[in-house]
């Protein structure tokens, strides 16, 4: 039997990050709904910092809380005293255009423990701390589904993946999984050595790199052209890390052109305990370019989409002595396309000082996310509310809708 993640976690909790915000994670999947509107559901596994992604730059403690990032990645006024961080600048024309929202301090009902594995799941499961993970089955956007008359599955391909949580359950959804390039961080070759400690081969290639790498540190001149190498090819895994994207992106928005309706993948690389700046670089570009692959190649069909991006937790207020931050409560939730009514900021800001953080660390959470998703399925698919919040959401209170559809 093949170990799924959460015993290989288990096994291995000294390294359970870098397999919870692993490139392997990342599979899409699709099903046909009837209708015109089209849904893109965005799993940002890792947990995205949305302090530094939407910065509240006229907040007084954001400077305090983040003396190095937030002079590290200053980013451009936005709207109502924050900022953009630049790596999201190629989607300011969506914003101007009223394809782009932000909805800042929201969270799943998930606290405390704060394990990627736990939040990802309860984020995907859509359920809350009275109906746990478990209690219903399957994801939400599988229940959905079923909530929908004339759905149909259309068929996709898993390689070697699972699919997600947020599309299991009682409605037959296949996946499909691309081929993924392997670039791993320190940890994530620690994970690889444990699992393959029986295999000489590969302790021997593991070992012969090492060597190579300590004799090539015993020189000066050499140590600089192996930061030269080293900068090269984090330069390359970045720009193939972006390409995957956007060929994910690409992808799904061909399955849109024709009878897919609803499509979800995820964008991994969030997890940013140390060298935040370079990592989240990376992911919101990553973030960015599918996006707008999504846009120009739905063309006239973007008109008729909504694409959700989610993450399972925030990031800690204040950063941490290795240049990052750790893992939190409040985060960010990013809307986007033609059927949203964007160009907006939707909810409201607690604040950053002390006494207004959740467990004096974390961004208080002032909605749940679910709610917001809860609304888009609503007017996409005219859902009602209380299948929404029985089925869908089980123990949502929708409350008052927000207006994120046009």
């Amino acid at each position: 039997m093949q170990p799924t993640r959460r015993t290989m976690l288990k096994g291995l909790g000294a390294i359970g990050c870098s397999l919870a915000a692993h490139p392997l994670t990342t599979t899409m999947t699709f099903a046909a709904a009837p209708g015109e509107n089209r849904l893109v559901v965005l799993i940002l596994r890792g947990a995205m910092d949305g302090i530094g992604t939407l910065q509240p730059v006229a907040d007084p403690n954001y400077a305090r809380l983040r003396p190095e990032l937030s002079r590290a990645s200053p980013g451009a006024d936005l709207a109502e005293g924050f900022a953009l961080h630049p790596r999201l600048d190629p989607l300011r024309p969506l914003w101007a255009a009223g394809e782009l929202a932000f909805v800042p301090a929201v969270s799943t009902p998930y606290r405390d423990q704060r394990s990627h594995f736990d939040g990802q799941d309860m984020l995907e499961a859509g359920t809350g701390r009275d109906v746990p993970v478990g209690a219903v089955r399957g994801g939400w956007l599988n229940r959905m589904l079923g909530a929908v008359p004339g759905v149909t599955a259309e068929t996709a391909f898993a390689i070697g993946r699972d699919t997600p949580l947020i599309l299991t359950g009682d409605q037959p959804v296949s996946s499909w999984s691309p081929a993924t390039r392997l670039d791993l961080s320190p940890q994530a070759r620690l994970l690889l050595e444990r699992l393959y400690e029986a295999d000489p081969l590969f302790h021997a290639a593991a070992f012969e790199a090492l060597e190579l790498a300590e004799s090539l540190g015993r020189s000066e001149e050499v140590d600089s052209f192996g930061e030269m190498m080293r900068m090269t090819r984090d330069a390359q895994a970045e720009e193939r890390a972006a390409e995957g994207a956007r060929a994910l992106a690409s992808f799904a928005a061909a399955r849109l052109r024709e009878e897919t309706r609803i499509a979800s993948f995820s964008l991994t690389g969030w997890d940013t305990h140390r060298g935040q700046r370079a990592a989240l670089d990376q992911a919101l570009r990553r973030l960015s370019d599918s996006i707008l692959t999504l846009r120009d190649e739905l063309g006239p069909l973007w008109g008729k989409t909504a694409v959700l991006a989610v993450t399972e937790f925030g990031r800690t207020a204040a950063e941490n002595g290795t240049g990052g931050t750790d893992h939190g409560t409040g985060g960010l939730m990013l809307l986007a396309g033609g059927a949203v009514r964007c160009g907006r900021l939707f909810g409201g800001w607690p604040g950053l000082d002390e006494s207004a953080l959740y467990d004096r660390r974390d961004l208080m959470p002032l909605d749940d996310v679910r709610r917001y998703a809860a609304w888009v399925l609503r007017g996409l698919y005219g859902i009602e509310a209380g299948t929404l919040g029985s089925v869908v959401f089980p123990g949502l209170d929708l409350g008052d809708d927000p207006g994120v559809l046009v």
